[in-house]
């Protein structure tokens, strides 16, 4: 007699290969990469010099390259996307700082009139390093966080009531599911020759064309999510046994302590608020 070992169901629609070992942000409770990095995110919001946000983006970028799977994707949003948005941003709010703040500091560019300042340069792109900082530390939950564990770990150890993140769930499983049957109408559209053609009036009858079939398989996913859940008594106890177990760990408190140890550290360091 061959006994098996239980496996577990995949969602098509949520499923991820399997990270490996060293790819230990995976492992981590969603939680505790979120308190790691959420007192470091609040306290960037009121700095304004250079190298406090320049050291949280080396700190996101550190540990986003060791500790998580880098897919193309992710590779094109660290370090295409990000830096250029960063470079845009700052050149804009460069430009759009009041002359008269900065006026002490070093010419940089003049055109006409109007003259851009290093001062100008300076509070722009401190703006830029901020906001990046902080999305580089919100991309460390993010990018190795799965919907459905964020709402479990909610639902375990922050005591979420059940019929508010499991709804949530469902709702996220949603957007995948649209998706995948955006893909099979428009391939139906396009092995029937439906709304041909190029140039925007082409793509505005091809759009058309798509949200009838759409809403329909939304309705009817609708009522298909109702049944089942109404079959597995959805709210008639307040509480709920849990299929998937996404337990907070001491290495969950290890990461958190070490992250905001590194942060004070760092905030230690620059101490970007001025005294008066």
């Amino acid at each position: 007699m061959t006994i098996t070992a239980p496996t577990r169901t995949v969602d098509p629609y949520t499923a991820t290969a399997p990270a490996s070992a060293r790819h230990f942000l995976h492992h981590l409770n969603p939680l505790a990469k979120i308190a790691g990095a959420l007192p470091a995110m609040l306290l960037l919001v009121f700095v304004r010099d250079l190298a406090t946000p320049a050291a949280f983006l080396i700190l996101g970028y550190a540990l986003l390259l060791i500790g998580a799977r880098l897919t193309r994707r992710t590779a094109l949003l660290l370090f295409v996307a990000v830096p250029a948005g960063l470079l845009v941003i700052g050149s804009g709010f460069s430009v759009w700082v009041d002359g008269a703040l900065v006026e002490t500091t070093a010419p940089v560019l003049r055109v006409g009139g109007w003259t851009l300042y290093t001062g100008a340069l300076q509070i722009g792109f401190a703006t830029a390093l901020r906001l990046g900082s902080i999305l580089a530390l919100a991309l460390i939950g993010g990018l190795t966080t799965t919907g459905p564990d964020l709402v479990r770990a909610g639902i375990q150890q922050l005591r979420v009531p059940y019929r508010i993140g499991y709804t949530a769930l469902a709702a996220y499983r949603f957007v995948p599911r649209f998706g995948h049957e955006l893909a099979v109408i428009r391939a139906a559209h396009r092995v029937r020759g439906h709304h041909g053609g190029r140039g925007p009036f082409a793509r505005i009858a091809r759009g058309w064309g798509y949200i009838v079939p759409l809403l329909a398989g939304a309705i009817r996913h609708a009522e298909r999510v109702a049944l089942a859940m109404d079959s597995r008594a959805f709210g008639a106890h307040p509480t709920r046994t849990e299929r998937h177990l996404v337990p907070f760990r001491p290495r969950d408190i290890v990461f958190i302590v070490l992250f905001i140890a590194a942060s004070a550290a760092v905030f230690i360091a620059t101490f970007p608020w001025q005294l008066n």
